[in-house]
């Protein structure tokens, strides 16, 4: 037996998943969208998928891939209810890895999943990712939003990217590692990027510290939801003026995990690290001595004010700390590699 009554009638917003606010969701994001197209996109926003020519000034192109996400930073972001700068986040954790090999970002791909649509707090992640692709020059080409009720927690969300770069054949950083006896120049991060929250959030919780706390002048959750640099325009003008010869993108492990990643088996990195060299010092400093972490451990989880580590021939050290010191971050020289004698380790601190 049939009903007429059409409120009685299952559909998919009855489930849960609210076809009406994606389609609202996809006007909001629209104008901030159209703005990160490259010239090389043929596709439109809405289709299937994504269409790029390889761009044209790069002789012998090779594609690479990535993909990331910005981890329970989200929570931080959730308790602040400012969601503006973890859609930077998730493009920077994806076009740095890029860039480490000399890729230039093309194109770029979000994952949001959630239990219930937010419209508006979709939007303004959403508008993140395109300023994020923005300042690394590619195209927010599309993603998915989906909608998960019953098996995604209430009120909540998460992230990824993908993205694509593309790099020439014969350009490519880091395939041969650095020569021992290159110089390791450190560039700075803008706090603690995107890496170490679970460890951050325990801290807050174990020690009671609201995100309202003042630290040298500044409010903690602005501090936390920093957006991580993105330094895909610094290295690719880099780039136009010397050899790299390898560079590590310091995020999830530290200097511990990822200065090993740049170089050669039988190398090992020695680097002489001060805190307070670096402008963001004060914020790894503080919570160093909170929770009264050690130097190592603090070294093996943040990135404690460098963000990004680039080898270079001394002959290049002076115009490579010049070139990277005319943009907005700080450079400095803070180690140097050599040959790796049996039983020594591969990092060491000075």
């Amino acid at each position: 037996m049939t009903s007429d009554n059409k409120d009685s009638q299952l559909d998919y917003k009855k489930s849960g998943v609210d076809v009406d606010a994606g389609y609202e969701l996809v006007k909001r994001i629209t104008p901030f969208i159209k703005n990160t197209k490259r010239p090389e996109i043929l596709s439109g926003l809405g289709s299937f998928s994504a269409i790029s020519r390889i761009p044209s000034h790069i002789k012998n192109p090779l594609l690479v891939t990535c993909t990331d996400g910005v981890g329970t930073k989200i929570e931080i972001a959730k308790a602040e209810d400012n969601y503006e700068n973890i859609g930077i986040d998730l493009v920077a954790m994806c076009v740095n890895d890029l860039v480490v090999c000399g890729a230039e970002p093309l194109l770029f791909l979000d994952y949001y999943v959630t239990d219930k649509l937010q419209v508006e707090t979709a939007s303004r992640v959403i508008e993140g990712i395109a300023k994020g692709c923005n300042i690394a020059n590619c195209s927010l080409v599309g993603g998915e939003t989906a909608e998960h009720p019953g098996s995604f927690p209430d009120n909540s969300f998460d992230l990824a990217g993908f993205s694509l770069g593309v790099v020439d054949e014969e350009e490519i950083i880091g395939m041969d590692g650095p020569k021992n006896g290159d110089v390791l120049i450190g560039v700075s991060s803008s706090g603690f990027h995107s890496n170490g929250f679970s460890l951050i959030r325990k801290i807050l919780e174990d020690f009671n510290i609201s995100l309202t706390q003042d630290i040298e002048g500044e409010k903690l959750g602005e501090i936390l939801l920093r957006p991580t640099n993105i330094y895909t325009q610094e290295v690719l003008n880099l780039k136009k003026f010397m050899k790299i010869s390898s560079i590590a993108h310091i995020t999830g492990g530290g200097f511990y995990e990822n200065i090993p990643r740049m170089l050669n088996e039988n190398q090992k990195a020695t680097i002489t690290f001060n805190f307070n060299d670096w402008p963001a010092f004060k914020y790894f400093k503080w919570i160093k001595e909170v929770a009264k972490i050690s130097e190592e451990n603090m070294l093996r989880t943040f990135n404690c004010g460098v963000g990004l580590i680039i080898a270079v021939s001394p002959e290049d050290e002076e115009m490579a700390l010049d070139t990277l010191n005319q943009s907005s971050f700080l450079a400095k020289t803070i180690g140097s590699t050599e040959e790796k004698k049996e039983n020594d380790l591969s990092l060491n601190f000075v």
